[in-house]
């Protein structure tokens, strides 16, 4: 269901609890989002106004944002004007998705004056305005020029309430009037004709509250509703076990332990949480699959390049051949010539000439050519192992993309992408935003198993692994890696003497944690740690081991 004008004055209702609380907090966590720390009655709260095109609200919020290091300019205006002023009054009119917050302020003059923080929210077209007593705009989050039909949001300029073409609902007097409006609808089209006829109605509501009703019960229902928000009742609807909407029902009684401005908070906080990992993640896949499609051509070239230089030695035979006999080719201006290949038991061979060349000269160009290639296959070969290389960290970044569960995860794989060449091409060059906070020192959570009294230690990510089976781990613990199979490092901490099931069950772990957690009968290879080491210049996760045992387990799943 759309955060509509019914769910906004259900919110403004209880909003009504607030009146009286001074605000002694204002932050501006992002572009789209503004937090009023309130106090009251030695409470504090947060009321949270957001003005994203898709998640546009208002309500009171638990839930914490990060704030940039230096406040935005309206966040500073908001400070300089509303700070340490008291909530008089909250309204709406009608069922406009506009709030009007008025706010007691005292001037320099020590007179009380009072502003109005106006919040529309209309999907790509909130906004949160400042306001004197006059009307007069102070600021806005964003600005609305003369390009517009009807009224400019601009410091200075008088506010103008939104137009809109609908009805207001709640001055239907009557049924009959209700029906007047609709009487053209067909029964299936109701829901629509309702929504798009009447202000702050979404079709999501529209097509609940039309659901097995005759139309005068949903001029009735939505009246009740309407007129009596504070005992509606918002219920969440699941899909996979995930609340992924909610839906408005009229409640014959008050329900005393439902809170609408928490469930409301709870269910965007949760959506979106899954937003913002869903796009980081999908923006880092971009950026990955992109240098793998990169990196990928380029080792098809280094093939076809070597299979060039695979006929390398013939060209060095020709050479050889012509020259051997140059004194029987004097006289030679044909296309081709055959001469005995004493590298081949002195059969007869076809070696192409370019008559342009005296024969000298053909086999000059031979050597140059076998020379060339020679030096191509070497230069090739090398850059085909660390091409392999990179497409081989690529994968681990893949499977870490795959493993992350949590946002911060995926800021850490972000952090590592961005320090490593490979994708810097890839990576969007920007100016560096002056209001972040500084990047903070990483830290390091392992996931962690007890078995038996015994601590199992697993990387999430490349950088991660390194600080596992580099710096954390002892000598003396076991390290475990899939064979040739993109995983975790995962550490066995080897406190006192391991048993053979306790070797099983980190291997396990191991499997669970890579590419082949859906597999069986994984081959995971294991040793002390005294025996893995990093080369220089290896990418973040990549070590080499020796003196190492194999056990074929398959995947632990609980």
């Amino acid at each position: 269901m759309a955060f509509d004008g019914i769910t906004t004055k259900a919110i403004v209702d209880e909003l009504q609890n607030i009146i009286g609380s001074k605000i002694d907090k204002i932050h501006e966590p992002d572009k789209n989002t503004i937090i009023l720390g309130l106090y009251l009655n030695g409470k504090n709260y947060a009321l949270n106004i957001c003005i994203d095109s898709h998640n546009c609200r208002i309500n009171l919020t638990t839930h914490q944002k990060e704030n940039p290091l230096v406040a935005p300019n309206f966040c500073m205006l908001l400070r300089k004007h509303l700070l340490g002023g008291k909530i008089s009054e909250i309204t709406m009119q009608g069922l406009e998705r506009v709030v009007k917050i008025s706010i007691e302020t005292i001037n320099e003059f020590n007179e009380i004056e009072t502003k109005t923080l106006i919040i529309e929210l209309m999907g790509k077209h909130s906004n949160v305005i400042l306001t004197n007593q006059e009307e007069k705009i102070i600021d806005s989050m964003r600005h609305i020029d003369s390009r517009n039909s009807y009224r400019e949001i601009l410091p200075s300029r008088i506010y103008v309430f939104p137009k809109s073409d609908k009805l207001d609902f709640e001055q239907i007097k009557d049924f009959n009037v209700f029906n007047e409006k609709i009487s053209n609808t067909e029964e299936q089209d109701l829901a629509k004709a309702i929504s798009s006829t009447f202000t702050g109605i979404s079709f999501s509501f529209a097509e609940s509250a039309v659901k097995n009703r005759t139309k005068e019960q949903i001029y009735n229902y939505m009246k009740n509703l309407i007129q009596n928000s504070s005992n509606s009742k918002f219920m969440p609807i699941y899909k996979n076990d995930k609340i992924s909407d909610y839906v408005l029902q009229y409640a014959e009684q008050k329900h005393n332990d439902f809170e609408l401005n928490f469930f409301i908070d709870d269910f965007y906080f949760e959506r979106e949480t899954r937003e913002n990992f869903n796009n980081y993640k999908n923006n880092i896949s971009r950026i990955v699959n992109e240098t793998a499609k990169k990196y990928t051509k380029r080792l098809e070239n280094m093939n076809s390049k070597l299979l060039e230089c695979k006929d390398m030695d013939k060209y060095k035979i020709y050479g050889e051949l012509i020259t051997a006999n140059l004194y029987r080719l004097s006289n030679e201006h044909s296309n081709s010539i055959q001469l005995e290949n004493y590298y081949d038991n002195n059969n007869l061979i076809t070696i192409p000439l370019d008559v342009k060349y005296a024969p000298n000269m053909n086999a000059r160009r031979y050597f140059k050519k076998y020379s060339k290639l020679k030096n191509a296959f070497k230069i090739v070969s090398e850059q085909k192992l660390e091409t392999e290389k990179e497409i081989d960290y690529i994968e681990s970044i893949k499977y870490e993309l795959e493993s992350a569960i949590t946002l911060d995860e995926l800021k850490e794989i972000s952090e590592e992408i961005k320090e490593n060449a490979i994708f810097k091409e890839k990576i969007k060059k920007g100016k560096k935003n002056k209001n972040t906070k500084k990047a903070q020192k990483y830290k390091f959570s392992p996931i962690e198993y007890e078995i038996d009294g015994f601590k199992i230690y697993v990387g999430r990510n490349n950088k991660e692994n390194d600080w596992l089976t580099l710096s954390f781990a002892q000598k003396t613990d076991i390290w475990f890696h899939t064979k040739d199979i993109h995983g975790s490092h995962v550490i066995l901490k080897a406190d006192k003497p391991i048993s053979d099931d306790i070797l099983v069950k980190a291997a396990e772990i191991a499997a669970k944690h890579s590419q082949a957690k859906e597999s069986s009968n994984v081959p995971v290879d294991y040793c002390k740690v005294q025996y893995v080491k990093k080369p220089n210049g290896s990418k973040p996760g990549m070590v080499i081991f020796t003196n190492n045992k194999t056990l074929n387990v398959n995947p632990l799943k609980a």
